[in-house]
Protein backbone atom coordinates (compact mmCIF):
# COMPACT_ATOMS: atom_id res chain seq x y z
CA UNK A 1 0.00 0.00 0.00
CA UNK A 2 2.81 2.65 0.93
CA UNK A 3 4.18 1.97 -2.29
CA UNK A 4 0.98 2.39 -4.37
CA UNK A 5 0.62 5.76 -2.40
CA UNK A 6 3.94 7.04 -3.32
CA UNK A 7 3.09 6.41 -6.97
CA UNK A 8 -0.71 8.11 -6.49
CA UNK A 9 0.96 10.97 -4.76
CA UNK A 10 3.68 11.37 -7.36
CA UNK A 11 0.96 11.26 -10.62
CA UNK A 12 -1.26 13.63 -8.74
CA UNK A 13 2.13 16.35 -8.42
CA UNK A 14 2.27 16.21 -12.01
CA UNK A 15 -1.19 16.52 -12.25
CA UNK A 16 -1.07 19.23 -9.98
CA UNK A 17 1.66 20.96 -12.06
CA UNK A 18 0.50 20.25 -14.98
CA UNK A 19 -2.53 22.57 -14.13
CA UNK A 20 -0.31 25.85 -12.83
CA UNK A 21 1.44 25.92 -15.91
CA UNK A 22 -1.72 25.57 -18.70
CA UNK A 23 -3.29 28.79 -17.69
CA UNK A 24 0.29 30.88 -18.60
CA UNK A 25 0.87 28.53 -21.41
CA UNK A 26 -2.46 29.00 -23.18
CA UNK A 27 -2.48 33.03 -22.15
CA UNK A 28 0.99 33.21 -24.16
CA UNK A 29 -1.44 32.08 -27.57
CA UNK A 30 1.53 29.86 -29.34
CA UNK A 31 -1.11 26.99 -29.09
CA UNK A 32 -4.14 26.25 -30.45
CA UNK A 33 -5.30 23.40 -28.67
CA UNK A 34 -8.25 22.38 -26.57
CA UNK A 35 -7.14 23.55 -22.89
CA UNK A 36 -8.08 20.01 -21.11
CA UNK A 37 -5.76 18.36 -23.67
CA UNK A 38 -2.80 20.68 -23.00
CA UNK A 39 -3.26 19.96 -19.28
CA UNK A 40 -3.02 16.29 -20.41
CA UNK A 41 -0.37 16.87 -22.19
CA UNK A 42 1.62 18.73 -19.95
CA UNK A 43 1.12 15.91 -17.32
CA UNK A 44 2.49 13.36 -19.26
CA UNK A 45 5.75 15.29 -20.17
CA UNK A 46 6.28 15.43 -16.26
CA UNK A 47 5.50 12.18 -15.70
CA UNK A 48 8.37 11.10 -17.75
CA UNK A 49 10.45 13.77 -16.65
CA UNK A 50 10.46 12.89 -12.92
CA UNK A 51 10.01 9.15 -13.29
CA UNK A 52 13.25 7.98 -13.22
CA UNK A 53 14.63 10.21 -10.68
CA UNK A 54 11.35 8.78 -8.56
CA UNK A 55 12.80 5.23 -9.62
CA UNK A 56 15.97 6.12 -8.51
CA UNK A 57 14.46 7.66 -5.40
CA UNK A 58 12.73 3.99 -4.84
CA UNK A 59 15.69 1.96 -5.63
CA UNK A 60 13.61 0.48 -8.44
CA UNK A 61 16.23 1.71 -11.09
CA UNK A 62 17.47 -1.88 -12.31
CA UNK A 63 16.73 -3.87 -15.21
CA UNK A 64 15.36 -6.66 -13.17
CA UNK A 65 13.18 -3.84 -11.39
CA UNK A 66 11.86 -2.96 -14.52
CA UNK A 67 11.32 -6.73 -15.80
CA UNK A 68 13.84 -6.32 -18.49
CA UNK A 69 16.34 -8.49 -16.42
CA UNK A 70 16.63 -10.80 -19.45
CA UNK A 71 18.50 -11.46 -22.24
CA UNK A 72 17.94 -9.59 -24.98
CA UNK A 73 17.38 -11.78 -27.81
CA UNK A 74 14.63 -13.92 -25.44
CA UNK A 75 13.02 -10.46 -24.50
CA UNK A 76 12.23 -9.74 -28.39
CA UNK A 77 11.23 -13.00 -29.03
CA UNK A 78 8.68 -12.59 -26.04
CA UNK A 79 7.38 -9.19 -27.10
CA UNK A 80 6.74 -10.30 -30.69
CA UNK A 81 5.18 -14.22 -29.71
CA UNK A 82 2.98 -11.61 -26.85
CA UNK A 83 2.63 -9.77 -29.52
CA UNK A 84 1.04 -12.52 -31.99
CA UNK A 85 -1.31 -13.95 -28.80
CA UNK A 86 -2.52 -10.52 -27.64
CA UNK A 87 -3.78 -9.68 -31.87
CA UNK A 88 -5.33 -13.11 -31.34
CA UNK A 89 -6.86 -12.79 -28.23
CA UNK A 90 -8.83 -9.24 -28.73
CA UNK A 91 -9.25 -10.27 -32.82
CA UNK A 92 -11.65 -13.26 -31.04
CA UNK A 93 -13.26 -10.61 -28.45
CA UNK A 94 -13.80 -8.47 -32.15
CA UNK A 95 -15.46 -11.07 -33.82
CA UNK A 96 -17.84 -11.89 -31.02
CA UNK A 97 -18.81 -8.25 -30.63
CA UNK A 98 -19.70 -8.09 -34.93
CA UNK A 99 -21.21 -11.62 -34.70
CA UNK A 100 -23.32 -10.13 -31.39
CA UNK A 101 -24.53 -7.03 -33.72
CA UNK A 102 -22.78 -4.52 -31.02
CA UNK A 103 -20.48 -3.16 -33.76
CA UNK A 104 -21.22 -3.39 -37.64
CA UNK A 105 -19.36 -2.91 -40.58
CA UNK A 106 -18.15 0.48 -41.43
CA UNK A 107 -20.29 1.51 -45.02
CA UNK A 108 -17.65 3.49 -45.94
CA UNK A 109 -14.19 1.89 -44.61
CA UNK A 110 -10.71 3.74 -45.57
CA UNK A 111 -9.07 2.40 -48.53
CA UNK A 112 -6.32 -0.39 -48.45
CA UNK A 113 -3.71 2.47 -48.47
CA UNK A 114 -4.86 4.49 -45.71
CA UNK A 115 -6.07 1.38 -43.68
CA UNK A 116 -1.79 -0.11 -43.85
CA UNK A 117 -0.86 3.74 -42.86
CA UNK A 118 -3.32 3.36 -40.09
CA UNK A 119 -2.23 -0.32 -39.28
CA UNK A 120 1.30 0.90 -39.34
CA UNK A 121 1.11 3.49 -36.91
CA UNK A 122 -0.98 1.16 -34.36
CA UNK A 123 1.58 -1.28 -34.18
CA UNK A 124 4.75 1.22 -34.04
CA UNK A 125 2.46 2.93 -31.76
CA UNK A 126 1.46 -0.23 -29.98
CA UNK A 127 4.97 -1.40 -29.12
CA UNK A 128 5.79 2.56 -27.36
CA UNK A 129 3.06 2.15 -25.19
CA UNK A 130 3.44 -1.19 -24.55
CA UNK A 131 7.26 -0.58 -23.33
CA UNK A 132 6.26 2.58 -21.31
CA UNK A 133 3.25 1.63 -19.60
CA UNK A 134 4.29 -1.98 -18.92
CA UNK A 135 7.57 -0.83 -17.80
CA UNK A 136 5.63 1.52 -15.24
CA UNK A 137 2.63 -1.04 -14.24
CA UNK A 138 4.40 -4.28 -14.57
CA UNK A 139 7.86 -3.19 -14.21
CA UNK A 140 8.60 -0.76 -11.44
CA UNK A 141 4.84 -0.72 -9.83
CA UNK A 142 4.76 -4.23 -9.47
CA UNK A 143 8.33 -4.81 -8.34
CA UNK A 144 7.32 -1.98 -5.61
CA UNK A 145 4.35 -3.41 -4.29
CA UNK A 146 5.70 -6.58 -4.41
CA UNK A 147 8.51 -6.15 -2.61
CA UNK A 148 6.66 -4.92 0.19
CA UNK A 149 3.27 -6.23 0.01
CA UNK A 150 3.49 -9.29 -1.87
CA UNK A 151 2.24 -10.93 -5.09
CA UNK A 152 -1.12 -10.62 -4.03
CA UNK A 153 -1.57 -7.03 -3.46
CA UNK A 154 1.24 -6.49 -6.46
CA UNK A 155 -1.17 -7.67 -8.77
CA UNK A 156 -4.36 -6.22 -7.19
CA UNK A 157 -2.74 -2.40 -6.74
CA UNK A 158 -1.03 -2.27 -9.97
CA UNK A 159 -4.34 -3.34 -12.39
CA UNK A 160 -6.55 -0.91 -10.15
CA UNK A 161 -3.99 2.02 -10.49
CA UNK A 162 -3.50 0.91 -13.75
CA UNK A 163 -7.30 0.75 -14.98
CA UNK A 164 -8.20 4.16 -12.92
CA UNK A 165 -5.44 6.43 -14.70
CA UNK A 166 -7.06 5.57 -18.16
CA UNK A 167 -9.87 8.15 -16.90
CA UNK A 168 -7.97 10.43 -15.22
CA UNK A 169 -8.34 12.97 -17.77
CA UNK A 170 -8.48 17.30 -17.30
CA UNK A 171 -12.44 18.33 -17.36
CA UNK A 172 -13.45 20.27 -20.52
CA UNK A 173 -14.04 24.05 -19.52
CA UNK A 174 -17.97 24.60 -19.90
CA UNK A 175 -18.49 26.84 -22.36
CA UNK A 176 -18.43 30.78 -21.19
CA UNK A 177 -16.17 29.99 -18.15
CA UNK A 178 -12.73 32.10 -18.72
CA UNK A 179 -9.46 30.13 -17.66
CA UNK A 180 -9.14 31.55 -14.48
CA UNK A 181 -7.78 30.08 -11.11
CA UNK A 182 -11.89 28.58 -10.97
CA UNK A 183 -11.89 27.78 -14.59
CA UNK A 184 -8.04 25.92 -13.89
CA UNK A 185 -9.52 24.00 -10.42
CA UNK A 186 -12.66 22.93 -12.50
CA UNK A 187 -10.75 21.25 -15.16
CA UNK A 188 -7.70 19.83 -12.81
CA UNK A 189 -10.75 18.39 -10.42
CA UNK A 190 -12.85 16.86 -13.10
CA UNK A 191 -9.51 14.62 -13.22
CA UNK A 192 -11.06 12.99 -9.90
CA UNK A 193 -14.55 13.89 -10.00
CA UNK A 194 -15.18 11.96 -13.48
CA UNK A 195 -13.85 8.87 -12.24
CA UNK A 196 -17.03 8.31 -10.34
CA UNK A 197 -18.93 8.22 -13.51
CA UNK A 198 -21.04 5.14 -13.83
CA UNK A 199 -20.85 5.18 -17.39
CA UNK A 200 -17.13 4.00 -16.94
CA UNK A 201 -17.47 1.42 -15.05
CA UNK A 202 -17.74 -1.45 -17.18
CA UNK A 203 -14.38 -0.04 -19.23
CA UNK A 204 -12.71 0.10 -15.72
CA UNK A 205 -13.97 -3.46 -15.14
CA UNK A 206 -12.15 -4.33 -18.25
CA UNK A 207 -8.97 -2.47 -17.82
CA UNK A 208 -8.34 -3.57 -14.24
CA UNK A 209 -8.79 -7.30 -15.42
CA UNK A 210 -6.45 -6.65 -18.43
CA UNK A 211 -4.00 -5.38 -15.57
CA UNK A 212 -4.61 -8.23 -13.51
CA UNK A 213 -4.00 -10.75 -16.29
CA UNK A 214 -0.80 -8.56 -17.50
CA UNK A 215 0.39 -8.88 -14.19
CA UNK A 216 0.29 -12.45 -13.89
CA UNK A 217 2.27 -12.79 -16.47
CA UNK A 218 5.14 -10.65 -15.67
CA UNK A 219 4.87 -12.83 -12.14
CA UNK A 220 4.82 -16.02 -13.85
CA UNK A 221 7.63 -15.05 -16.98
CA UNK A 222 9.48 -13.05 -14.97
CA UNK A 223 10.11 -9.88 -17.14
CA UNK A 224 7.95 -7.85 -19.38
CA UNK A 225 8.46 -8.82 -22.86
CA UNK A 226 4.90 -10.70 -22.71
CA UNK A 227 3.09 -8.27 -21.31
CA UNK A 228 4.74 -5.37 -23.91
CA UNK A 229 3.94 -8.04 -26.73
CA UNK A 230 0.24 -8.89 -25.63
CA UNK A 231 -0.28 -4.68 -24.78
CA UNK A 232 0.72 -3.74 -28.26
CA UNK A 233 -1.18 -6.55 -29.91
CA UNK A 234 -4.03 -5.61 -28.42
CA UNK A 235 -3.97 -1.61 -29.29
CA UNK A 236 -3.70 -2.84 -33.02
CA UNK A 237 -6.51 -4.60 -32.97
CA UNK A 238 -8.44 -1.81 -31.10
CA UNK A 239 -7.20 0.64 -33.95
CA UNK A 240 -8.06 -1.27 -37.12
CA UNK A 241 -10.95 -2.38 -35.46
CA UNK A 242 -12.40 1.42 -34.76
CA UNK A 243 -11.29 2.06 -38.38
CA UNK A 244 -13.45 -0.72 -40.13
CA UNK A 245 -16.51 -0.79 -37.72
CA UNK A 246 -18.49 1.12 -35.99
CA UNK A 247 -21.02 1.17 -32.62
CA UNK A 248 -24.39 0.18 -32.80
CA UNK A 249 -25.82 1.98 -29.90
CA UNK A 250 -29.56 0.43 -30.88
CA UNK A 251 -28.44 -3.69 -30.53
CA UNK A 252 -29.55 -5.00 -27.76
CA UNK A 253 -26.06 -5.72 -26.20
CA UNK A 254 -25.04 -3.19 -26.96
CA UNK A 255 -24.34 -2.67 -23.04
CA UNK A 256 -21.55 -5.38 -23.52
CA UNK A 257 -19.59 -2.49 -25.23
CA UNK A 258 -17.87 0.01 -23.26
CA UNK A 259 -18.31 3.85 -23.97
CA UNK A 260 -13.64 4.25 -23.39
CA UNK A 261 -13.31 2.80 -27.34
CA UNK A 262 -15.92 1.08 -28.43
CA UNK A 263 -14.41 -2.29 -27.70
CA UNK A 264 -13.78 -2.73 -23.99
CA UNK A 265 -16.50 -2.91 -21.57
CA UNK A 266 -18.54 -5.72 -19.93
CA UNK A 267 -17.88 -8.81 -22.38
CA UNK A 268 -14.00 -7.86 -22.72
CA UNK A 269 -13.91 -7.87 -18.88
CA UNK A 270 -15.44 -11.31 -18.71
CA UNK A 271 -13.26 -12.87 -21.77
CA UNK A 272 -10.03 -11.20 -20.53
CA UNK A 273 -10.47 -12.18 -16.77
CA UNK A 274 -11.29 -16.08 -18.18
CA UNK A 275 -7.94 -16.19 -19.81
CA UNK A 276 -6.21 -14.72 -16.71
CA UNK A 277 -7.54 -17.61 -14.58
CA UNK A 278 -6.98 -19.92 -16.83
CA UNK A 279 -3.67 -19.07 -17.63
CA UNK A 280 -2.79 -18.77 -13.86
CA UNK A 281 -4.15 -22.25 -13.41
CA UNK A 282 -2.31 -23.63 -16.11
CA UNK A 283 1.09 -22.46 -14.91
CA UNK A 284 0.51 -23.53 -12.16
CA UNK A 285 0.29 -27.03 -12.99
CA UNK A 286 3.94 -26.27 -14.52
CA UNK A 287 5.43 -24.39 -11.51
CA UNK A 288 4.03 -27.62 -9.32
CA UNK A 289 5.15 -30.29 -11.44
CA UNK A 290 8.97 -29.10 -10.84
Amino acid sequence: MRATSLFFLYLFVCLALAALLTGPLMQTGWIDYETQRVMGRLAQVFILLGLWPLLIALRLNTRAALGLDHPAARLHRTVWQGWVLGVAILLALALALLGLGIRIPDPTPPGWAALASRALQALIGGLLIGLLEEAFFRGALYAAIRRDSGVRSAVLWSAGLYAVLHFMKPGELPPGMALDAAGLWYMFSHVFIDLFQWHHLDSMVALFMVGVFLALVRERSGHIGWCIGLHAGWVLVIQVTRQLTDGDPGASLAFLAGDYDGTIGWLAAAWIGLLAALYWWWTGRAVRRR
